[in-house]
């Protein structure tokens, strides 16, 4: 297919409409302002305890530490550690390599995405509170299999999610607000986060030491600090999404596509990169930054040959690392809406490349610490500049594909790399997995400084 999908036919009324369209978004900016930013600061609260490169990666390779004797013997050859936690990452992304496309084609034509919206974010959610209750009522090889299959469907939820919430966002907030909302609400869900990873490391996980040879999760609250600590995360992101579906306000676009099937969607994949080259060297971009994942489930492990694994430290290396998530995030939202979000994936691109290459010759707790620290705000930069980024490429009414594209592309180095990372890391060791990171984040940074320009520059910005 040469040419993208025909819109509908041209509408004489379609300047009135648009005009209305920016009317409704600026007369409700304030109230779907306080909906977004509740929702963000609880959801990305609770979900930072699930993704931060700390409590499941530690939760993983303790368990199949564990649950290796109860293993058939035709997979017990298969049941390293390292390995095992590189699966479980792996799954968490496979689903977003065909959901978030299957996620676009369902609501790109819809007047209203809310509705939609709310159902993925519910589901996705049952995922934890299912994480929760696997800790306390399996055991064994039973529950490494049970958490592995949530993390399968949390991604897969997620990648749909993902899609709908950016495209709300899109809707309902304007070009230049959108970097110093992520900035706040990520600021003070950050707060809460690092806190509350403390908390769980220090208090519910407890005080004794993480070694590989124990088979029992010790003495916590509720006898599971982690799953306490998934029961608070689903509470949060609950009530985040409790408050947007009560507070926020949607607009009805100007224009939508016709509805079309997913294969025929997927069809304009070509012709939407021909029409913006930029965007297609972004995703390239975007596609080498996330390859560079593939050692972030192995930070913690690494970092325990220079720092015991307590509860206690794994709860203050979280906090260090949501942190500088936190601190970052004002930098990253006003320098983003000042000068554009390419600038902010440029520096976060060469912290993160700093910041591993201090990990692999950190040999002190403090520099470990300082590490952590610049890992986080790495992170923190990357996501801010990928997702809002991607919003600011093309046609409006080519948003949701684009999101679905990007989130794609994503989901499959994800899936791809943990698992990758893994088994590098059983044959070569961490160092070497480190430096293929970095590799992979070199070559993002080459890519997006000569090929990609700024979009916001050139005036295509789909506000």
């Amino acid at each position: 297919m040469d040419e993208p999908a025909e819109l509908e036919a041209p509408d004489p009324d379609l300047a009135a409409r648009e005009q209305a369209y920016e009317a409704f978004v600026w007369d409700n900016l304030p109230r779907n302002y306080a909906a977004n930013y509740v929702h963000g600061m609880l959801g990305m609260t609770g979900f930072r305890l699930i993704n931060a490169p700390t409590f499941i990666p530690a939760y993983l390779h303790m368990l199949a530490v564990a649950s290796v004797a109860g293993f058939p013997p035709f997979l017990r050859a298969f049941a390293n550690p390292d390995a095992v936690v590189g699966l479980g990452l792996a799954l968490q992304q496979v689903g977003q390599v065909v959901s978030p496309i299957v996620g676009a084609a369902q609501i790109e034509h819809r007047k209203k995405v809310l509705s939609a919206s709310m159902l993925m974010g519910t589901l996705m959610r049952v995922q934890i509170l299912g994480m929760a209750l696997a800790g306390w009522f399996l055991s064994g090889a039973p529950l490494l299999a049970a958490m592995l299959a949530f993390l399968l469907l949390f991604g897969l939820f997620s990648g749909a999610q993902r899609v709908a919430f950016q495209l709300l966002l899109a809707k309902v907030i304007p070009i230049s607000q959108r970097g110093r909302l992520q900035a706040w609400r990520n600021v003070t869900g950050g707060l809460i986060a690092a806190v509350l990873s403390y908390a769980a490391g220090r208090w519910l996980i407890g005080a004794k030491p993480y070694a590989p040879g124990r088979t029992v999760l010790g003495v916590h609250l509720w006898h599971n600090g982690y799953s306490t600590t998934f029961i608070a995360a689903f509470v949060l992101t609950s009530l985040g999404l409790t408050a947007l579906a009560l507070m926020l306000r949607e607009p009805e676009p100007p224009k939508l596509r016709p509805q079309m099937r997913v294969r025929d969607r997927l069809r304009d994949l070509p012709a939407l990169l021909r029409h913006d080259r930029g965007f297609m060297f972004f995703m390239l971009a975007q596609t080498c930054a996330v390859a560079g994942r593939i050692a972030a489930p192995f930070y913690i492990l690494y970092a325990r040959s220079t720092i015991e694994l307590t509860g206690a430290n794994l709860g203050l290396m979280s906090l260090v690392y949501l942190g500088a998530d936190t601190v970052s995030n004002m930098l990253w939202g006003y320098l983003g809406d000042r000068s554009g979000f390419k600038s902010t994936f440029v520096i976060s691109l060469v912290l993160w490349v700093g910041a591993t290459a201090l990990l692999i010759v950190a040999h002190t707790p403090l520099l470990v610490f300082v590490a952590f620290f610049g890992l986080g705000a790495a992170q923190s930069g990357y996501n801010m500049s990928s997702q809002t980024m991607v919003l600011e490429f093309g046609l409006r009414e080519d948003m949701a594909m684009r999101l679905a594209f990007s989130s794609t592309a994503e989901g499959l180095m994800s899936a791809i790399g943990p698992l990758v990372g893994g088994l590098i890391a059983a044959a070569a060791g961490y160092v070497v997995l480190f430096m293929a990171s970095m590799g992979f984040e070199a070559v993002a940074l080459v890519i997006l400084l000569a090929l990609v320009e700024e979009p916001r520059n050139r005036g295509l910005a789909a506000t």
